[in-house]
């Protein structure tokens, strides 16, 4: 079975240390997912969308890690408008980053997107479209 190829949107001024988590997860040897991609820190160039739209439609999954702060993070919005548009049509999940603390959605998530909690498991399922 194919590795699923997997972008993470998160706020980089806050979740780093999250991401840095999930990708670490992806190496796990048994892990149904590799990381194709990831947000960015950098100064958002005129072309910035084209960019991240190919990046974006080149993957299978993109993870949303969720945080304390997420609903101000304007670029992990973007990626998701991104991921939600006619063409690109990316599936993408929203996790719970913070253990027992109230992350916040995206700016850009619809009202029925649902946060799931961060588990091994879930994680696995969520991938695999258990959703």
């Amino acid at each position: 079975m194919a590795k699923k190829r997997v972008f993470i949107s998160f706020d980089y001024d806050h979740d780093l240390d999250l991401k840095i988590l999930l990708a670490g997860q992806a190496k796990n040897a048994h892990s149904p997912f590799e990381i194709a991609d990831v947000s960015i820190k950098e100064r958002i160039p005129t072309n910035w969308k084209a960019k991240a739209r190919t990046k974006i439609k080149g993957c299978d999954v993109m993870v949303v890690i969720c945080g304390l702060h997420t609903d101000t993070a304007a670029g992990v919005s973007a990626e998701m408008r991104l991921a939600q548009e006619t063409g690109v049509g990316v599936a993408y999940f929203l996790l719970s980053g913070r253990k027992d603390k109230i992350c916040k959605k995206p700016t850009a998530a619809k009202s029925s997107d649902k946060m799931y909690k961060w588990t091994w498991d879930n994680l696995k399922a969520l991938i695999g479209g258990a959703r």
